[in-house]
């Protein structure tokens, strides 16, 4: 995930490029997909919103599995004996008395997630939600049994024996409580829903056999029969694009030209996966610098002008949850939230998105996770005045929060 917390001041002076100079062609509609294809696509939408009447809206989904606790880092001193004190979990206050130089974090989030299998083996990560940074504290650990674990006052750590350019040390999480998860409030529950009918869950955008490649859509192809077109997308859909750096405009590019054959051809469940990961930027890279980020436009009008719930939908992306329909597509929080300063129905949106983090029937990581989203909102308005205005209800929202958390933020 991009950074969701903190956006970079180095930004700011690239945000001024944002609508200067077309990223991709713009059609006599104003969009970047042709009037043929926003009709198709409009008759597909118009029986998708029929299907959805039929969707199951009542699935309960889970929250992550979450927990307040302690980061305890210890950098001198007997490190290998607080290592076997940790490991026969000593009690917090009695190894503070034997370390006094350790060094707490106090009462931060903590997020287990389920097993993941990850080169062949089954993993489970204890990962500190982290208000300031993208690199927070974690631990993996192969005894998929601590997942069920009741880990009040219990220890997870990690040693770093001494090396050339750094010392030996300690950093262990303590965890105050036990990691809980509830249902998410049934609500946001039908957001969920909604996303995973539009975005249909079995479909994927690329062949398992396709390669790193190029090929442009041929100057005439818009004179191509259907069975044409579907061709030439099949062929795109054999092609995965790796941007060699920051200014590599070509894995977007790509994206384009398969959500537009896609809409060509009546592929809903390709074109709406395509056009989300334009919106979330979410493309390999092999390096990715903050220069490049503000001239990658998300259009979200190319979704309004379909008339689908487009709030439902991109806020059901940036729910997390620990029991997702496989294939579940997750938003961007950064990403989102500049697409949602781009909205015809900004002002009706972010008042939900206060509600949500204003809602204490919702758990604490998704509550923050919308913290941070209507924050990236804020700074991406250009409006001084409405930004203002967002600024102060943002403090605002931050009081319901638990103290805690305050004044991490």
């Amino acid at each position: 995930m991009k950074n969701i917390l903190l956006l970079i001041l180095g930004l700011l002076p690239g945000a001024q490029a944002i609508g200067q100079e077309p990223e991709f062609q713009v059609y006599d509609n104003g969009l970047i997909y042709t009037e043929q294809a926003m009709r198709k696509l409009g008759h597909v939408v118009d029986s998708l919103n029929l299907k959805y009447k039929t969707c199951d809206l009542n699935k309960v989904f889970l929250t992550p599995q979450q927990a307040i606790g302690h980061i305890v880092h210890l950098e001198k001193g007997k490190i290998k004996e607080a290592r076997q004190d940790i490991k026969r979990q000593m009690p917090l206050d009695s190894f503070l008395t034997k370390y006094p130089k350790a060094r707490v974090d106090s009462h931060v989030l903590v997020i287990r997630d389920a097993p993941e299998l990850n080169a062949g083996k089954y993993s489970v990560h204890y990962r500190h939600f982290d208000l300031k940074s993208d690199y927070g504290f974690f631990v993996t650990t192969a005894d998929t049994s601590l997942f069920y674990a009741d880990m009040a006052q219990k220890w997870m750590h990690k040693y770093y024996e001494k090396g050339y350019y750094s010392n030996e040390s300690l950093t262990a999480f303590y965890f105050i409580e036990n990691f809980k998860a509830k249902p998410i409030p049934a609500k946001y529950a039908r957001m969920i829903g909604y996303t995973d009918c539009l975005i249909d869950t079995t479909a994927q955008i690329f062949h398992k056999s396709a390669d790193n490649a190029w090929a442009d859509l041929p100057e005439n192809w818009q004179t191509f029969s259907d069975q044409e077109k579907a061709r030439l997308l099949d062929s795109f859909r054999n092609i995965r694009i790796y941007g060699t750096c920051s200014m590599d405009t070509r894995p977007r590019d790509h994206a384009v030209n398969i959500a537009l054959l896609s809409a060509e051809t009546y592929h809903w469940e390709i074109f709406l996966r395509a056009h989300l990961n334009i919106l979330n930027d979410r493309f390999e890279r092999a390096s990715d610098g903050s220069y490049a980020w503000a001239g990658r436009q998300t259009y979200i009008r190319e979704l309004e002008a379909l008339h689908i719930n487009v709030p439902d939908l991109l806020l059901g992306t940036c729910f997390r949850m620990q029991n997702p329909a496989d294939n579940h597509y997750y938003g961007s929080i950064d990403r989102v939230a500049r697409a949602l300063t781009e909205s015809a129905n900004r002002d009706e949106i972010m008042d939900s998105v206060y509600a949500i983090i204003t809602d204490t029937e919702l758990d604490d990581y998704n509550r923050l996770l919308f913290y941070f989203l209507y924050r990236n909102y804020t700074f991406y308005e250009e409006n001084e005045t409405v930004r203002e205005i967002h600024a102060a209800k943002l403090q605002q929202a931050k009081k319901s929060l638990p103290e805690w958390y305050r004044k991490g933020l």
